[in-house]
């Protein structure tokens, strides 16, 4: 079985609708696609209506890929960027709901704040040519003042415009609400949900973005595995996350972490094991999975 567990629609900062993503996942012949964008449940309606309509026969032989409903929290410890993914959630758990609603109120105020910061310094991006690239119900994010840049000339494409102008350490970065991890898996749980760290190890400024110390705290805490396999992550990463998961008795999880035309990564490009997800949708009692 063909499982991806993280993904992203125009829901957040992917390039596909919610039903374009069950498209690309049936297309790229996948079993199971979670729907995980940032800070929102939005995309999940559209998602599950394009799952069920399916027409038998599809290339997994099942009509199609079965949906994991999921959101990806934005967290921070100390200055550091740390996601969580929380698959099978209550969307309508009011603690929940309203943090996610903070985080998202903060994300769109603070790319205000950071077109200005680059207006100021000649670099061609307005709020309302952000604004323009940012669909209906979505939430903003930086890839959005990337594509404004990129439709202005500027750059040539979203990793461009990161790596000039939007990277964490850039001078125009302006931080958002983020809620201490702990409390997010907290949240997660409250919500009837599955708690697992989104790639663990990616570097930022050579660094690693987490200490094991921070993950073995947040297992203490319930969460319930982590991403493994993740494109952010080299072989030797890979093996020092499954070791650490295995130390730590949490799943371990693969993904591509997919944005569409947002990132070069395919869908597929890695995988989580079947009787991962079986596990995942035993412990989720907040919403379910959906099949055709």
């Amino acid at each position: 079985m063909l499982i991806d567990l993280h993904a992203h629609s125009t829901g957040s900062d992917g390039t596909d609708s919610p039903a374009g993503l069950v498209a690309a996942a049936r297309a790229a012949g996948l079993d199971a696609i979670a729907l995980t964008d940032h800070d929102t449940t939005a995309g999940w309606a559209e998602a599950a209506t394009a799952v069920r309509e399916a027409a038998p026969g599809g290339q997994s032989g099942q009509g199609g890929p079965v949906l994991v409903p999921g959101v990806e929290i934005s967290c921070e410890r100390e200055g550091r960027s740390i996601h969580l993914l929380g698959y099978l959630v209550d969307p309508a758990e009011p603690e929940l709901a309203a943090e996610l609603a903070r985080a998202r109120e903060s994300r769109a105020t603070r790319l205000e704040r950071m077109v200005e910061r680059l207006a100021a310094d000649g670099i061609p991006v307005t709020y309302a040519a952000v604004l323009a690239q940012v669909p209906a119900g979505a939430t903003p994010g930086r890839p959005h003042i990337a594509d404004a840049l990129v439709a202005a000339g500027a750059v040539r494409d979203r990793d461009e415009a990161f790596a000039r102008w939007l990277r964490d350490d850039s001078p125009y970065y302006v931080h958002h609400y983020a809620p201490d991890p702990t409390r997010a898996v907290g949240l997660v749980l409250q919500a009837g949900g599955v708690p697992v760290l989104a790639h663990p190890f990616t570097r930022a400024r050579g660094v690693p973005v987490l200490g094991e110390d921070v993950v073995a705290e947040l297992a203490a805490a319930g969460l319930a595995g982590l991403e493994a396999d993740h494109p952010d992550h080299d072989e030797p990463t890979r093996a020092r996350a499954h070791e650490l998961a295995r130390r730590l008795e949490l799943l371990a999880t693969g993904s591509s972490d997919y944005h569409g035309r947002g990132k070069t990564v395919r869908l597929a490009a890695h995988t989580t094991p079947a009787e991962v997800l079986a596990e995942i949708e035993l412990r989720g009692t907040g919403s379910a999975v959906v099949r055709p």
